[in-house]
């Protein structure tokens, strides 16, 4: 059943569960670990997907180490004890502590859905920890009836996020399927003690660079935000940039903004 909230401040993805994404071409620069994987003493046992890369994409051996780390929690070690059958037992260390995020809140209008994966894996790789996707209007009605919305789905996307970037805080992802409410009644509480900027092409001012502080960023669709959509948002604090001449798809302008602001 699909799960979204309306206007309701609880996000979507702040528990660790130990459910895992099925998706065996991808690469593991860190493998993510949950409460449920201990088995006491300082030692994990992993299976599934986990288990089949460690043997078939860093091809280890009984002795090798391997970088790991606990979901919400700290990054180091794990030395495998044992591959047997279809388990990976290891020791672990955790000692070092994750990355710094970067500090933005990142409203984001809804993309197509294939689009929302990608551009969720890029969001957790580059360290954004509170996400917002909101209604626009080009944005789909469709969108928001689409089964890579509900918790499980998105929260597969962060977990690949995490493994690229070697983090350990997932995100929080919230969903705002309602625009002017969100703006109204929402946003104000959310920029305080932050720069509030909203990308659009149309935009006098070009893009900072290298911002100090935190920033409230919103994206808009393809196409991008409406006039009224600016308007409001302008009148809630938000000052529009641009990135230049180029028009750029949301997948490409999500990085990009990001690096060149922060």
């Amino acid at each position: 059943m699909q799960r979204i909230r309306r206007q309701g401040r609880t996000p979507l993805t702040q528990s660790a569960s130990t459910s895992y994404p099925d998706d065996t071409w991808h690469t593991m620069n860190l493998i993510l670990l949950f409460p449920g994987d201990f088995i006491g003493d300082g030692k994990v046992l992993l299976t599934g997907r986990r288990m089949k890369h460690i043997l078939e994409v860093h091809r280890a051996k009984t002795g090798d180490e391997l970088t790991v780390g606990l979901a919400g929690g700290n990054i180091g070690r794990g030395r495998i004890l044992d591959l047997a059958g279809n388990s990976a037992e290891l020791a672990v260390e955790l000692t070092q502590d994750p990355p710094e995020p970067i500090p933005v809140n990142l409203l984001l209008a809804l993309p197509r859905p294939k689009v929302l994966r990608r551009v969720l894996q890029t969001i957790t790789t580059l360290g954004v920890k509170r996400i917002y996707l909101i209604n626009a209007c080009r944005v789909e009605k469709s969108y928001w009836s689409s089964p890579f919305l509900n918790e499980e789905s998105i929260r597969e996307q962060l977990i690949l996020g995490l493994e690229q970037a070697r983090d350990t805080m997932m995100p929080e992802v919230m969903l705002r399927p309602l625009f002017k409410p969100f703006v109204e009644d929402e946003l104000p509480g959310i920029i305080p003690g932050t720069t509030p900027l909203v990308a659009h092409p149309g935009a006098a001012l070009a893009c900072p660079r290298n911002e100090s502080g935190s920033i409230t960023l919103a994206i808009g669709p393809e196409g991008g935000f409406v006039q009224y959509e600016i308007d409001r948002l302008r009148g809630t604090g938000f000052t529009p940039i641009r990135m230049g001449e180029r028009i750029l798809r949301v997948e490409a302008a999500v990085p990009a903004l990001l690096s060149r602001i922060c």
